[in-house]
């Protein structure tokens, strides 16, 4: 019997939008990108995110953020290509 394969997955959180980072996605550039963000007026920090899709989170100085991580079971759907995405109404795996 062989062992699970496993992953990390990161959860950030900013202002309550909760995102699953894909695992191509680099937590320490997420948290640069958003500490940049809150330097200025406001920015768009785009993340790519579980299911292999683009989301654009507006972070600004008074913005609350937080990143998480915990090992799951891996999924080698999660690839980070935007180009083939998986989850919702069709997705059958």
């Amino acid at each position: 019997m062989t062992d699970p394969k496993m992953m990390v997955q990161t959860e950030v959180i900013i202002d309550g939008v909760v995102c699953l980072l894909a695992q191509d996605q680099d937590p320490d550039e997420v948290i640069r990108q958003i500490e940049e963000a809150t330097t200025t007026t406001g920015r768009f920090v785009r993340l790519i995110v579980v299911g292999n899709r683009q989301v654009s989170v507006l972070v600004t100085p008074t913005s609350r953020a937080s990143i998480s991580v915990a090992t799951v079971l891996h999924d080698a759907r999660d690839t980070g290509d935007v180009d083939f995405p998986y989850g919702g109404f069709y997705d059958t795996f």
